[in-house]
């Protein structure tokens, strides 16, 4: 792994990090302070990619999931108010989702990315971040908290997920985990409209010929 990756490895590192402390912090009714600094993770891979290319891009991915396995791993040991803050299902859910959303968001942005292609210079990393944050809500928030999942871990009490509630506050009828995997999902998917700016200026900035 070379010295040249370092920025981008600290960057991943730092935000999966952040976002496993903020998510201890409801921000609302739906969600926590978790939900806006874990999106940066696929701006951090985008810019990777982009820059580096997609192999790069793929370290800097598995360091981040390293990073969250030991997060997952300290949190086990630590007692909420309701027993330790990380569960098995949020741990592999967490995992799992992490993993599969940053390489598929690897493989989107190596598929359409504007130097192979010609496109536009957004449509790589737009595309591959909204199917990126799609799949890693529905895949966090079902392994996490549907009952489907509870053979996962059956001694996890997560019914409090699936009381039967407005969707939103004001939508029809349905399990509580919707509507936070929906909030959550919303968020991911404004940030991915905002985040085309940081991409733009800290991609010209780091192809910037030295002078």
């Amino acid at each position: 792994m070379t010295r040249t990756y370092l920025p981008g490895i600290l960057a991943m590192a730092a935000t999966v990090v952040a976002s496993n402390i903020l998510v201890q912090f409801l921000f609302g009714n739906w969600l926590t302070w978790g939900a806006f600094t874990y999106p940066l993770a696929f701006l951090v891979n985008d810019v990777m990619n982009r820059v580096y290319g997609p192999a790069a891009a793929r370290r800097v991915v598995w360091v981040g999931f390293g990073v969250g396995v030991v997060c997952s791993l300290i949190g086990t040991q630590i007692m909420g108010e309701f027993g330790p803050l990380v569960t098995l299902r949020i741990a592999l859910g967490s995992g799992i989702a992490f993993l599969t959303a940053q390489l598929i968001d690897v493989a989107i942005f190596d598929r359409l990315r504007e130097d192979r292609h010609g496109g536009a210079w957004w449509r790589a990393p737009l595309a591959s971040t909204l199917v990126g944050s799609t799949l890693d809500t529905a895949l966090f928030f079902s392994i996490a908290f549907s009952a489907a999942f509870s053979f996962l871990e059956p001694a996890n009490d997560v019914s409090w997920a699936g009381e039967i509630l407005p969707l939103l506050g004001f939508g029809p009828e349905m399990p509580l985990w919707v509507s936070l995997a929906v909030a959550d999902w919303g968020v991911k998917l404004s940030l991915a409209l905002l985040a085309l700016v940081p991409f733009r200026l800290i991609v010209a900035r780091m192809t910037q010929p030295v002078a």
